[in-house]
């Protein structure tokens, strides 16, 4: 079998073309672009091609797909491919560490989607910084007002409703007009500009994505579960994508981080705290909707009384654990393309304390 594998970097990459029979390789340098990669690929006609996961992955994994050939595409946060204790590491030593544990069937491997789930993600992750800079600005906001001993907004969303931004604006002017007793005013004028154009881009972006769970399917499949609204629908959609490359639900708890660590020696069997690998935005969506779920899902209060167990220190391993069931129902509602089900109640345990 001969391997070809590619050590990604932004504007050169080394690639190295590795025969699994005897060991033999060769060293190639190339500028990172679709036509050098693409006439690599063609030239050796390598059984399989091999490189990192990172953020040109996805194009380059595109051009490895059209020529019809073995793409595997690398883990490198993964405890086998971590360099320690060593005293060189060079592009090239990563090339052909790529290809000899791919010959080998130990390299530890993700999932790259396709191009179109790719653009869904993405747009996806953009809402999300979108979401997290009109809270930083919001944020400075209150700052400024706080600097000047001013209490003018109530706390929460009211905070931000019309009225509130009214009162604010009567507070600002642009820096043209202020004075050094003035500035605050000014940065108030700056922010409150800021928050209006992230708002507006903010508000286009999430009817894109509306236009596109509209036209997709397995949303509205998801939707029927009771508290799981759009946002968190498309986002499970995306970040799953197909349902059957998971064997059973353990694997899908773990591809998001909500299943714990494990430390075993001997009679010693421990579990602590979640592993937090994974999809950090579902997983931190997916606790928040939980919560939420809580009111609107009788099957999500069951569980969460159930582990709880009365104890109000349980209430956080007991929100996990609702997160982490929902999420397993939903892959299972992907997979046997089946609609929210609640079969007959769980028995829930409470205390006497």
């Amino acid at each position: 079998m001969y391997i070809l594998s590619i050590d990604l970097g932004k504007s050169k990459s080394v690639a190295c073309v590795y025969e699994a029979d005897n060991g033999n390789h060769e060293f190639i340098g190339i500028r990172t672009n679709r036509k050098e990669i693409h006439d690599l690929i063609v030239t050796k006609s390598p059984d399989r091609v091999v490189i990192e996961i990172c953020s040109i992955a996805g194009w380059v994994g595109d051009v490895v797909r059209d020529l019809g050939i073995e793409l595997q595409v690398a883990n490198p946060n993964h405890e086998a491919w971590r360099w320690r204790h060593v005293k060189r590491k060079t592009d090239r030593d990563d090339a052909l560490k790529l290809a000899k544990l791919s010959a080998m069937n130990q390299l530890p491997l993700v999932y790259l989607p396709e191009y179109k789930v790719r653009q869904w993600r993405s747009l996806i992750q953009y809402r999300q910084s979108l979401v997290s800079a009109c809270t930083s600005v919001k944020n400075r906001i209150r700052s400024i007002l706080a600097g000047q001993g001013l209490d003018l907004l109530p706390s929460g969303k009211a905070g931000w409703a019309k009225k509130s931004l009214k009162l604010l604006q009567d507070h600002a002017c642009s820096l043209e007009e202020t004075n050094m007793e003035t500035l605050w005013r000014g940065e108030l004028y700056e922010e409150l500009q800021h928050l209006e154009r992230l708002e507006q881009s903010l508000n286009r972006v999430e009817c894109k994505l509306e236009a596109i769970a509209a036209g997709d399917k397995r949303v509205h499949l998801l939707r029927t579960a009771g508290g799981v609204g759009r946002r968190l629908a498309e986002m499970v959609v995306a970040v799953i994508d197909d349902p059957h490359r998971f064997r059973n639900g353990k694997q899908v708890g773990s591809y998001v981080g909500l299943t714990p660590r494990q430390f075993q020696s001997g009679s010693m069997n421990r579990q602590g705290r979640i592993s937090s690998a994974g999809h950090r935005n579902l997983r931190s969506l997916l606790v928040e909707v939980s919560w939420a779920a809580l009111r609107y899902n009788p099957w999500a209060r069951q569980i969460y009384k159930r582990v709880l167990a009365g104890s109000p220190a349980r209430k956080k391993i007991a929100i996990i654990a609702v997160a982490r069931r929902l999420l397993i129902r939903c892959w299972a509602m992907l997979r046997d393309n089946r609609p929210w089900e609640l079969k007959e109640p769980m028995p829930v345990q409470t205390s006497q304390v």
